[in-house]
């Protein structure tokens, strides 16, 4: 308070935009962690997403910045609150090669969000989008903001192979995948995430079989969920625009109906030739897709007359 005092008062003989800034920031510092110590409550008001696309499939013509967008905005449509309103947005996002700088507010701006919405790009690899919502979740508990967008965004589709720079060798150079590089592979170990699965599958004690039987009853009960419209309220539709021919909507899932269920026994294993349980068909996919979800501090729900769908009680 002393300082933020001689900072007044030496303001009273000077206009310098600097240090307005400083005391608006020391302002801030104090309204946030002296005068609100209790936590806030917050509620998710709003959950949407695109359908998931496979790979090199229907949603594959999109960027990930793109889906995430369509995610972003259908979520704000259906809170029914106006774009200002959201404050700041996070969205998490693995693969970003290729993708160009700050994926977040690409997305954000394509979802006709002011300018001056912050945004930040969550990499945490497969829980980049959960912990994207946990962090704003904390922000908004601790009253940094009162309305965020958070969720993540992926296309695998789009993922670009690379090359060492530098000069070429004699003998040629060698193209890696970056799906496989930056997304499926431990740094440390260069152990690929399937080959994970496999010492899981075996330090668990979990067969072949039973794998195969759980990605089938996942896909059987997927099929049934859209059979019975239970995705109907949270599915985006995605319309996906070639040059010279009609425009494509996406509006359901893709993956569920690819896959032959009398052919899910015999694949072959593919990360551990001999006793190998983890194949193609039980093993995670590759696939393209956005999720958001609108979060705001309870107060905001009152004051904006919003439902909650639920409340976060920890993050």
């Amino acid at each position: 308070m002393a300082v933020l005092a001689a900072l007044l008062r030496s303001g009273a003989r000077s206009r310098s935009p600097l240090l307005r800034r400083l005391v608006q920031e020391i302002r801030y510092v104090e309204r946030s962690y002296v005068s609100k110590p209790t936590l806030k409550e917050v509620v998710i008001v709003s959950a949407t997403r695109t359908p998931i696309g496979s790979f090199l499939g229907s949603l594959s013509l999109l960027p990930a910045t793109k889906l995430g967008s369509i995610a972003i905005q259908g979520a704000i449509e259906k809170a029914g609150i106006p774009k200002e309103e959201v404050k700041e947005a996070y969205m998490g996002n693995v693969l970003q090669g290729g993708e160009g700088q700050a994926p977040t507010r690409q997305a954000v701006l394509g979802a006709g969000l002011p300018i001056s919405t912050p945004c930040t790009t969550i990499n945490k690899v497969c829980a980049s989008g959960m912990k994207a919502i946990m962090m704003a979740s904390q922000s908004l508990m601790c009253g940094h903001q009162d309305v965020m967008v958070a969720g993540g965004m992926e296309s695998m589709s789009n993922v670009p192979y690379v090359m060492n720079r530098g000069s070429t060798p004699y003998g040629g150079v060698k193209l890696e995948d970056l799906i496989v590089k930056d997304g499926l592979t431990d740094v440390y170990n260069k152990i690929h995430m399937g080959s994970c699965a496999e010492n899981t599958a075996k330090k668990l004690n979990i067969a072949r079989n039973e794998q195969d039987a759980y990605a089938i009853n996942s896909y059987t009960r997927s099929k049934a969920a859209w059979e019975a419209g239970k995705f109907g309220n949270e599915v985006i539709p995605v319309t996906v625009t070639v040059k010279g021919q009609p425009d494509v909507v996406v509006k359901e899932d893709e993956e569920y109906k690819r896959v032959d269920f009398s052919k899910v026994p015999k694949l072959k294993t593919v990360f551990q030739k001999e006793n190998g349980t983890v194949t193609a068909a039980n093993a995670s996919t590759l696939n393209d897709g956005a999720a958001a979800l609108v979060l705001m501090t309870a107060d905001a729900a009152k004051r904006l007359n919003v439902t909650p769908l639920a409340r976060i009680v920890g993050s």
